[in-house]
């Protein structure tokens, strides 16, 4: 028994020590590639917005988004805000629950960047109370400001902290597939419609 413990011992250090030996040399990391920033931002976000199946409102204030939700949806909705100056008739921090958010027909929310390259938005959790608020509602607004554009998600992860606040998502369009018969869905798995309002102020 003892004769077996010292052969199996030895069989896994010379296993180790064979690894060990054929262990490639260190290579320094590569250089961060840097791009150039693009002459139109909300043009080019747009574009990357829009080909996600997103839409594009332009605003200078908050009250257009208000108008906007007066016209396209009705009050006995559940309609969700976390964007000040921007009425909801559902109390977020009332909810305990991320279950009792199942009937919200509109989330509107804070973005805290957008990415043009492919219309992402950054939404930390404290912009949103419950992680699920962003993918149970049937539509979704996000407010966000123009100043925040970026070109690309090399300078998006240079700016987020992942390990603020523990959480965080990128939202790039509403919810799609094509796995149900190459068919596209929109709103299989989330919301059906994503409006960016841009305000600039």
């Amino acid at each position: 028994m003892v004769q077996e413990k010292q052969k199996e011992m030895s069989s896994k250090e010379a296993i180790l020590a064979a690894i060990k030996k054929n262990k490639p040399a260190e290579t320094a990391l590569p250089d961060i590639l840097n791009f150039p920033d693009e002459a139109d931002l909300v043009e080019r976000y747009e574009k990357g917005l829009t080909g996600n199946g997103g839409k594009l409102q332009l605003a200078s204030t908050t009250q257009e988004v208000e108008a906007y939700i007066k016209e396209n949806f009705s009050q006995d909705q559940l309609i969700a805000s976390l964007v000040d100056g921007v009425q909801g008739n559902l109390d977020i921090s009332t909810i305990s629950d991320p279950h009792d958010l199942e009937h919200v027909e509109l989330a509107i929310l804070n973005g805290e960047l957008g990415v043009a390259e492919n219309g992402a938005i950054w939404i930390p959790e404290k912009n949103m109370v419950h992680r699920v608020l962003p993918f149970i509602a049937q539509h979704l607004i996000i407010v966000l400001k123009e100043e925040t554009l970026l070109t690309n998600m090399h300078q998006a992860y240079e700016k987020v902290n992942v390990a603020d606040g523990g959480y965080g998502v990128f939202i790039a369009g509403p919810s799609k597939t094509a796995d149900i018969e190459q068919s596209l869905v929109i709103g299989a798995h989330g919301p059906r419609s994503l409006t960016v309002f841009l305000i600039k102020e």
